[in-house]
């Protein structure tokens, strides 16, 4: 224990010495997080929050437009800007001025009315309910009629599928409302009388997990920081390999062995530093959520009742990344080696692990793959107590892989360097 602590020391030393360093290992992912915050938070507003505005040509003007204007008015997602000529919203947003237009044709209004009522009319008439003789007239031909959409080319894709589906939404809608009308013309000359109930039969509701305030609803904020945490922890690995190849570099550790002093004490002492770094790390976020974030108009973190789960997560996400900097440390000869390897590496993980991009979006392939990755089973653990309100016993699974990964890779790295040591 006392030869622990003296490494212990020896770490702490070495550490606070490199003011610079210190200063990147805990400003430098406060800024990310707030930074990636701010930029990210538009996406989980409320879509009442922000408006897209987008060109709308009305060559109809009929009845049938009124209500896609006045639906998508309404949708609160979109601020409707009318524009006269095709010709110049399709090039306001082929340049990028706008990432959508919409088109409305000519007599889409009356041409739907005249096809619903010649359809509902031959309906009737099969059943022998309709008065008027429509048996020997000839039916008339309606062109099928098209809603164009210009969108910007530089417009994801998602947003195109998104703005697809909410338009597909109300034409169908105007539509079955139409076949309504004409059948309740058709049946009765009594405009009051209600033949048919037109109102939604089917709607949705999102159920959020049983939380003891009911108000919480997961936001920009429960997401990210747990996210942006986890890779500020998990980039300890880059200072922490740096350490172990410079006192290699410059024979701290030949004076070392010198010294009844086994490599497991040694790698202990770099151990217990580091994850107390990991740990501050981990706090400074969470005071950011709580008290930085809603000073300048974002939501507020949630922890209550969560911290001590959630400090429990942090500390086997730190051991995870402690063992694999002592692990690539070991491995390394120069810093040259370690800090490219080291910084490339967390990157990657993150990027499996579900920090960059949803882990339910990526190919079958790279699911299966962001499994392996200690930052999916760490990431996971926070969603499970941040967001999914899991208990203690859910989120064993994620946190002894994490510990059992710290282990295998410290224990690598001591076999790797005792072995090195004996040629």
């Amino acid at each position: 224990m006392r030869k622990l602590l003296a490494s212990t020391y020896k770490e702490f030393l070495l550490l606070t010495r490199d003011i610079g360093g210190i200063a990147i290992l805990f400003i430098m992912p406060l800024v990310l997080i707030v930074t990636i915050t701010i930029i990210q938070d538009s996406t989980f507003k409320s879509v009442s929050e922000t408006k897209i505005p987008i060109l709308l040509v009305d060559n109809d003007k009929g009845s049938v437009s009124e209500t896609i204007i006045k639906g998508l008015k309404e949708s609160n997602i979109f601020e409707v800007i009318k524009i006269a000529i095709e010709e110049d919203a399709k090039n306001l947003v082929f340049k990028g001025k706008n990432q959508l237009a919409i088109v409305i044709p000519e007599n889409l209004s009356s041409d739907l009315e005249k096809k619903i009522n010649q359809n509902v009319e031959g309906i009737l008439d099969r059943f022998g309910l309709d008065e008027d003789e429509v048996e020997n007239q000839p039916k008339e031909i309606f062109t099928a009629k098209e809603v164009k959409l210009y969108f910007d080319p530089a417009t994801q894709f998602s947003f195109k599928n998104s703005v697809k589906n909410e338009v597909d939404k109300m034409i169908s809608k105007i539509e079955t409302q139409s076949i309504y009308n004409a059948f309740q013309k058709q049946i009765t000359d009594d405009p009051s009388e209600i033949v048919f109930e037109t109102e939604n039969f089917i709607s949705f509701k999102e159920i959020l997990p049983k939380n003891k305030d009911e108000n919480i609803i997961p936001n920009s904020v429960q997401h990210n920081v747990p996210a942006w945490t986890l890779f500020a922890i998990f980039f300890i690995i880059v200072p922490l390999s740096i350490n172990i190849v410079k006192e290699k570099s410059q024979g701290t550790f030949v004076r070392l062995r010198t010294n009844p002093v086994s490599y497991l004490t040694v790698l202990g002492g770099k151990t217990v530093i580091y994850l107390i770094v990991c740990l501050i790390q981990f706090v400074l976020m969470l005071l950011i959520g709580i008290y930085l974030f809603p000073a300048i108009g974002l939501p507020t973190l949630n922890v209550s009742g969560k911290f001590s789960l959630l400090f429990l997560v942090a500390i086997f996400a730190g051991l995870a990344a402690i063992g694999l900097g002592l692990l690539l440390g070991t491995i390394a000869k120069t810093q040259e080696q370690s800090a490219p390897f080291g910084a490339t590496f967390v990157v990657i993980l993150a990027a499996l692990g579900g920090v960059w991009v949803p882990v339910f979006i990526m190919p079958e392939f790279m699911q299966t793959l962001s499994k392996i990755s200690p930052m999916n089973w760490g990431l996971n653990a926070f969603y499970d107590v941040f967001l999914r309100n899991s208990s203690l016993l859910e989120i064993v699974p994620e946190i002894t892989l994490l510990f059992l990964f710290f282990i295998i890779t410290t224990l690598i790295a001591i076999v790797y360097n005792e072995k090195k040591n004996a040629v």
